[in-house]
C-alpha cells in the first residue's frame, strides 16, 4: 500500500513552537540578506581596484575558521545520541570559541579595509562590505550566547547523576541540539556564499 503524503502545512502544525519560531526567523533573516546582497551587486564597484582593493586575509582566515566551527557543531547530536555529555559541551565550548574567533577576524578584516581606504565615505559597495559582514556577526552572536549558557548547563549536569539521565532522555533537549546545529550551519552557509560573491565581485 503506497504512503500518503503528508501536507506541508500539518507538518508545520506539528512543529514545536521553537521550531517554527526558529525556521521563521531563518527565512527572514535569508530574506535580508537576499535584499542586501542584490543591492550590493547592483552598487558600483569600477574604482575599487584604483584604492588597491584585495580581499582583507583576516576575511580569508575567518572563512577557514567559520567551516570548522560547522564540523565541531556537527559532533553535538552525535554525542548526545552516544550519551556523552562532556564530548557534547567540549563541542558546543570548540564551537563558541571559533564563533568568537570569527567574530574577532571579521572587526580585524574591518581594520584591513580601513587601511584600504574602503568605509562608509566611498563607494556604496565598500560600505556594504561592513553592513554584510556586520549583520551577519549580529546573528551569529545570537548563537554563541546560546551555545555559552548550554556550556553551563551540561558542566552543570556532569555533576549530578539525575540530571544527566533527564538530559538525555528528554526529547526537548535534543530538539534544542539539532535547531541550535540548524542555525550554525545556516550561518555557515550565509558567510560563505558571501564570501564568495565579494570574491568574484572585486
Amino acid at each position: 500500500m503506497q504512503k500518503i503524503k503528508e501536507p506541508w502545512f500539518q507538518k508545520i502544525e506539528k512543529m514545536h513552537p521553537y521550531q517554527t519560531l526558529m525556521y521563521l526567523g531563518m527565512f527572514g533573516s535569508g530574506l535580508i540578506f537576499l535584499f542586501m546582497t542584490l543591492a550590493f551587486l547592483g552598487s558600483e564597484t569600477g574604482n575599487m581596484e584604483g584604492i588597491g582593493f584585495k580581499m582583507p586575509k583576516s576575511f580569508i582566515l575567518s572563512t577557514l575558521i567559520i567551516l570548522i566551527s560547522g564540523y565541531t557543531a556537527s559532533k553535538m547530536l552525535l554525542h548526545f545520541k552516544e550519551e556523552k555529555i562532556k564530548k557534547l559541551k567540549d563541542s558546543m565550548l570548540i564551537t563558541f570559541f571559533l564563533g568568537l574567533c570569527f567574530t574577532l577576524l571579521q572587526f580585524l578584516g574591518w581594520k584591513e579595509l580601513t587601511l584600504m581606504g574602503v568605509d562608509f565615505k566611498g563607494l556604496p559597495s565598500g560600505s556594504f562590505l561592513y553592513v554584510l559582514s556586520g549583520i551577519h556577526i549580529f546573528h551569529l552572536i545570537g548563537a554563541m550566547v546560546f551555545s555559552i549558557l548550554m556550556v553551563y548547563k551540561y558542566h552543570k549536569t556532569e555533576k549530578d547523576e539525575i540530571q544527566h539521565l533527564l538530559v538525555l532522555t528528554n526529547p526537548y533537549e535534543k530538539m534544542r541540539i539539532q535547531l541550535f546545529t540548524t542555525y550554525w550551519h545556516f550561518m555557515d552557509l550565509i558567510w560563505i556564499v558571501l564570501f564568495l560573491i565579494f570574491v568574484i565581485r572585486f
